[in-house]
């Protein structure tokens, strides 16, 4: 339902099915477009070389996955007061009437599904030479203190083509002329735009 509330006004939205680690079960989560961040020339995400998900959990939700041993056991330092003051996020808090409580340690969590040709792990040739090509992993970061929490194979152990798995699926109202779509706020916005236009053509016109 929140998903299909933004999909119009934005444009753009997804969802992520995974296995979440606490709650041992399957996951379909809706991911706002602000929180999905792809190359600028990516035309869609299969074809996209980086998607980078921002999370943002507290304390206790990392510190239970370190323990379940998802994410490397290193100390960590929770974020700045101003690291999520982003304007669109920002906006939606101001509408919804609500405003951020520092009172939790909140972390912000990068999951970058990039292609890596890591030292040791290379992709073979029949020969058993190393190819040079870049094969899928997803690497975990902690934005605030630049610890690297994992770096787990994004392709089955039995695929011998070791294709990227798919966790994200794109949603569009309208679309649009790059990766993203366009929704209501870009339509109104751009008729508007013209309508003001056209109002000051004929002002100078006389």
């Amino acid at each position: 339902d929140q998903m299909l509330y933004y999909l119009p006004l934005t444009g753009s939205t997804f969802k992520k099915v995974y296995y979440d680690q606490n709650k041992r079960r399957a996951i379909s989560q809706f991911v706002p477009a602000e929180d999905l961040v792809v190359p600028y020339a990516a035309t869609d995400l299969r074809s996209a070389e980086r998607i980078s998900h921002v999370l943002r959990m507290t304390a206790n939700e990392l510190r239970k996955l370190q323990v379940a041993g998802v994410y490397r056991d290193v100390e960590l330092s929770p974020d700045s007061e101003d690291a999520d003051t982003d304007t669109i996020r920002a906006s939606g808090d101001e509408l919804q009437g609500i405003r951020p409580n520092y009172n939790d340690d909140i972390h912000t969590i990068l999951e970058c599904h990039v292609d890596l040709d890591l030292e040791g792990f290379e992709d073979m040739n029949a020969m058993g030479a190393p190819t040079g090509i870049g094969l899928p992993y997803i690497v975990t970061i902690d934005e605030g203190s630049g610890e690297v929490l994992s770096v787990v194979r994004n392709w089955r152990e039995e695929d011998a083509l070791k294709q990227k798995r798919d966790y994200f699926v794109h949603f569009r109202f309208l679309p649009g002329f790059g990766f993203y779509g366009f929704g209501l706020l870009h339509t109104i916005g751009g008729l508007s735009q013209a309508a003001t236009s056209i109002l000051r053509q004929l002002i100078d016109a006389g």
